[in-house]
């Protein structure tokens, strides 16, 4: 692995921002050869699928970038591969990973860019808490200075530790008064979407205390921010994510697998969008048609921010400093 790096990646002349140095594009080679031996030994197939597709993700958390085809239409660019890999293991895949570029609207600062690198895998036989464990031996592999035990929490337990609020239980109007007093730039604010609330306060009040030399995982969501996890017989998703301090690095779910639940939740999210003025966002019918031959085998998947990963692994404090070419020089 190259050498730390703690400074900022230096301006050009006409103040854009430079190439990344070798020593960032030999660490990202290096991290990638380590993913594939991770999963590889662990007998996962890699495979390929479109950046670009005719449907969108449901989630009305996402923006996405829509292309106009002359020939085919409105496409978009995939916020992730998690829809087409799916369809892959409705069809007998067995597990599988992928790395890929993903596509947000709105990303940028110090941890985002538009266009970032993902990977994505899928556990058949796999549920969230293995996959969990499998996910933080990852990170560990890519970056060892960590502490070697992660933190497990649940989303109701960091809240009440750090707030004194239930998440789950406490109305509405209470989560609004923790956000005013927590976070008093909030009070110029309208907070009248509970989940978009849950969010506020976990990544401005709760994960900015979390541990920065070591994992945390928080299990046991609000069934509200479910996306594609299933419901446990508690009235919780079955979902986690895993932080290093503030930092969000991957996100896992032991995986719905009935399609007419994916059609209820697919609408679900429809609705929120409406009524977020948000524009509509075409289905998937291919991987509800998938779904339709057999329902998807029992799996968890997981998501991680590979470029978030790289800059741990390299002590980078943005995200420039280990993109072959940010935004800003494309």
């Amino acid at each position: 692995m190259p050498a730390p790096r703690n400074s900022s990646r230096p301006a050009r002349e006409d103040g854009r921002t430079a190439p990344a140095p070798l020593e960032a594009l030999r660490g990202r080679a290096a991290l990638l050869t380590q993913v594939r031996a991770f999963f590889t030994q662990r007998g996962y197939l890699e495979v390929e699928t479109p950046v670009l597709g005719r449907a969108g993700a449901a989630d009305a958390q996402l923006a996405q970038f829509a292309v106009s085809d002359p020939v085919c239409g409105t496409l978009y660019l995939q916020t992730s591969p998690e829809y087409a890999m799916k369809r892959l293991l409705a069809r007998g895949s067995g597990s599988i990973f992928q790395i890929t570029k993903a596509f947000r609207q709105g990303e940028g600062g110090r941890f985002h860019n538009p266009e970032f690198t993902l990977v994505e895998w899928y556990g058949v036989g796999y549920d969230h808490r293995r996959l969990m464990a499998e996910s933080c031996a990852l990170i560990a592999r890519l970056v060892p200075s960590l502490k070697p035990e992660p933190r497990l929490v649940s989303f109701r337990q960091a809240f009440r530790d750090r707030l004194g609020v239930d998440p789950i239980e406490d109305p509405t109007d209470v989560l609004q008064e923790c956000a005013y007093t927590r976070l008093p730039a909030t009070r110029e604010l309208v907070l009248d979407d509970r989940d978009a609330l849950l969010d506020l306060l976990m990544s401005h009040a709760v994960a900015p205390h979390f541990p920065a030399d070591g994992l945390t995982v928080i299990t046991d969501y609000p069934a509200s921010q479910a996306a594609l996890a299933r419901i446990n017989p508690q009235g919780l998703a079955d979902r986690f994510e895993i932080y290093c301090g503030p930092l969000e690095l991957a996100n896992g779910f032991h995986e719905e697998t009935r399609r007419e639940e994916y059609a209820a939740r697919f609408a679900a999210e429809a609705r929120k969008r409406h009524a977020r003025g948000l524009p509509a966002i075409a289905q998937d019918e291919q991987l509800l048609a998938a779904l339709a031959l057999g329902d998807l085998p029992d799996c968890a998947g997981c998501a991680l921010g590979f470029d978030r990963v790289l800059m741990l692994a390299m002590n980078a404090a943005h995200i420039n400093e280990v993109l072959t070419f940010p935004i800003e020089q494309t």
